[in-house]
């Protein structure tokens, strides 16, 4: 059985998918949640194999959720459900860790198709999302500096697009901690983002390192 955990403040849209993948032979439901506060402490308890992530919830977002139970575990599957077809919030939930990216329009049995394609090693997108991402990767980009950063600005972005913590950071650019902090407080700033794994969707998708 594939163990599902629901989080989305609709609570009709909770209430049909449970029911409907309750009814299928091979998908159960482990826990239905409002929103994502604790989301991290939600997963360990309810072990699910695919995650079901909304993306405007009060209180945390999904794609925050899905940083932090990311620095937890890698073993869920999380596909994000959402109404969002922006290309930013596909790239910062790609980003943050999740395998897929479906709109709520999509019909049960695609969702459910998607959740056992995930589980087979697969990424699942809604058709429109997927030529999203292809034409971002697409569009020629001539500016590599949009955003103004400094040259020191730019290379701590870099680091964190390579996934480098903040200690490797102030390692690699030779600057303490809190010169770190400081430099990342900016390009956030620069950026109008607010956390790490939209700053780093931004940077790939205007090309900067490219």
């Amino acid at each position: 059985m594939i163990r599902i955990t629901i989080f989305d403040d609709n609570k009709s849209l909770r209430e049909t998918l449970a029911l409907v993948f309750d009814a299928t032979d091979d998908l159960i439901v482990t826990g239905t949640y409002p929103d994502a506060l604790d989301a991290v402490w939600c997963v360990q308890r309810d072990e699910p194999d695919v995650i079901l992530m909304d993306i405007d919830m009060p209180g945390r977002t999904g794609i925050e959720a899905v940083n932090l139970i990311r620095q937890q575990t890698t073993r869920p599957k999380i596909l994000m459900l959402t109404v969002f077809e922006d290309v930013e919030r596909i790239f910062a939930a790609i980003s943050a860790g999740a395998v897929g990216y479906l709109l709520k329009k999509t019909p049960a049995d695609k969702i459910i198709d998607a959740i056992r394609e995930v589980m087979t090693g697969g990424a699942a997108m809604t058709p429109s999302i997927a030529l999203k991402v292809l034409q971002a990767f697409q569009t020629p980009t001539t500016n590599t500096n949009p955003y103004a950063l400094t040259e020191k600005e730019r290379d701590v972005l870099y680091r964190l697009v390579e996934g480098d913590s903040y200690k490797l950071i102030a390692f690699h650019c030779q600057i303490s901690m809190g010169t770190v902090r400081t430099h990342i407080v900016n390009i956030y700033d620069k950026l109008h983002v607010n956390s790490k794994s939209e700053a780093v969707a931004k940077a790939l998708k205007t090309g900067m390192f490219k």
